[in-house]
């Protein structure tokens, strides 16, 4: 198990890691550490057809961002071997779960001051994902070592950005919680993230 704990270690906090390592073994777990994928940071497969529970986690999560999705993962696993699998996947179990998983990280002083009192705002009610509670989405961004682009909602409404893809968009309005963009080539409209980091472009002219 130390040396589980180790390899964890380089992708969370290393007082963190031993619990994590000891969860993996007491309930058998696949943990995968993934490749990045823009549509979710971790996720939980339940066990089936003779498969053990399965779980995953981007690599590129800055280590607090990682722990907090490993744990939220494991509020899965937990609450589907406390409650069984017709429970509701962010439900009431799930979220007294994840709030009696994360305790003991607290215990342990593991997370800087802000973003100690960001996450226990959000662990009053959960939501499926951590970055849909902006102040905690925010403060979590603030300890990533690489931050390449300017998030949208800090930029200038009717700015040209880009995003990581190449592709070219003009800010529009904010509607309810994002923001309302038009793509320059296709004339379509999409909603932004207002944590969506993106490349502003000066000279719209030339992309053209």
């Amino acid at each position: 198990m130390s040396n589980l704990a180790k390899q964890l270690s380089k992708y969370m906090p290393e007082s963190a890691a031993p619990t994590i390592a000891k969860w993996i073994v007491d309930y058998r777990c696949v943990f995968k550490i993934s490749r990045s994928r823009s549509s979710k940071l971790g996720d939980y497969t339940a066990p089936r057809k003779g498969y053990p529970h399965r779980i995953s986690v981007n690599h590129n999560l800055n280590p607090y961002a990682f722990l907090i999705t490993t744990v939220h993962e494991f509020a899965h696993l937990v609450a589907y071997e406390k409650f069984g699998r017709t429970i509701q996947p962010h439900g009431g179990e799930w979220k007294s779960t994840f709030r009696e998983l994360m305790e003991p990280f607290f215990e342990l002083g593991i997370f800087p001051e802000d973003l100690s009192s960001a996450l226990r705002e959000y662990l009053i009610n959960p939501a499926a994902s951590s970055y849909s509670d902006l102040n905690l989405a925010r403060t979590l961004r603030s300890y990533d070592k690489e931050q390449n682009g300017k998030f949208i909602e800090s930029i200038p409404e009717g700015s040209y950005f880009q995003i990581s893809t190449g592709r070219v968009f003009q800010k529009l309005n904010k509607l309810r919680k994002r923001y309302k963009c038009i793509e320059i080539s296709s004339k379509r409209v999409y909603l932004f993230h207002p944590l969506a980091e993106v490349q502003i472009i000066q000279d719209i002219k030339s992309r053209q």
